[in-house]
């Protein structure tokens, strides 16, 4: 990130959150070792059946999850668990949450049986802290984060904890409530956030969602300018969405698979560069876009 970049995102940083990082380095030293910083990902999950087929993004997935070191475990920022109030998984064993229809029986029979995390449920309920986070027994893993987290680790070997977006809080409340959770990095955790930057299933063309890359100009247009943000730094029209372009309305109208981005976005850290990979459109008014801080 150019020094123009990371001042921009400094300034959407709460003193607060920055006097609480060192704080809380001390609190949760003990059962959270130090480690080197982890990188933070977000992933355009796409359809479910990403889940069980071969193709150029799921390769994606796997591509980038060779760049990273193995994690002491996940949380996952995932669009399908969108909820009044903020909520974090908390059992030992989550359950697979098949949370879709018509899709083929393959897609159902499949489990990931990854671990949960009870000891970093706590910690990043206490991180979040003045904000009130429940301690969830009752949720799991559900598709937006099984069906791409099952192609960077396949064999279930990492322990997954997945926090809710509460969906009366603004973005700016949402990209502070990720710097909140900076100091995770540097404990051996990997955040991912998963969702679609461009997510409107009332315009997909399923005449044409067999072609690649293929894309509305609309669609065009925001992929274009909503990248260049990310690229430069420039947060800020990214946390004013609804406040810009046509074309950016018709990408996000409604904010569940766009605010886990914002979350990947505010854990940016001084000197970070992001990699865009999966970067095509589908259907019309879909986009796999993802990206990766380190």
């Amino acid at each position: 990130m150019n020094r123009t970049g990371f001042l921009k995102v400094i300034g959407l940083l709460p003193f607060t959150a920055l006097g609480m990082k060192l704080n809380d380095l001390g609190k949760i030293s003990e059962s959270f070792p130090l480690t080197g910083r982890m990188p933070v990902l977000f992933l355009g999950h796409g359809s479910p059946m990403n889940a069980i087929e071969e193709n150029e993004f799921v390769k994606g997935f796997r591509a980038i999850a060779k760049t990273i070191p193995i994690p002491n475990a996940i949380l996952c920022v995932s669009a399908h668990w969108f909820t009044k109030g903020t909520k974090v998984t908390a059992m030992e064993t989550p359950k697979t949450i098949h949370d879709f229809g018509g899709f083929p029986q393959a897609l159902f029979d499949v489990q990931y049986p990854a671990k949960g995390n009870p000891a970093l449920a706590q910690k990043t309920k206490t991180l979040l802290s003045p904000t009130l986070v429940e301690l969830d027994e009752k949720w799991g893993l559900d598709h937006g984060a099984w069906s791409v987290i099952k192609h960077l680790y396949p064999e279930a070997n990492i322990p997954v904890i997945q926090l809710s977006i509460d969906y009366d809080k603004s973005p700016q409340q949402h990209f502070e409530l990720a710097q909140q959770l900076a100091i995770l990095r540097h404990k051996g955790i990997l955040i991912i956030g998963s969702g679609n930057i461009i997510h409107n299933l009332r315009m997909i063309d399923f005449a044409n969602a067999h072609k690649g890359n293929y894309g509305y100009d609309w669609a065009i247009e925001a992929r274009e300018t909503i990248n260049s943000y990310i690229l430069d730094g420039n947060y800020r029209p990214l946390l004013d969405y609804h406040r810009q372009s046509r074309a950016v309305q018709l990408a996000i109208p409604t904010p569940d698979h766009y605010l886990p981005l914002i979350y990947s976005l505010g854990l940016q850290e001084k000197g970070e560069d992001i990699k865009l990979f999966n970067d095509k459109l589908l259907a019309g008014s879909l986009s796999m876009t993802s990206l990766k801080i380190s």
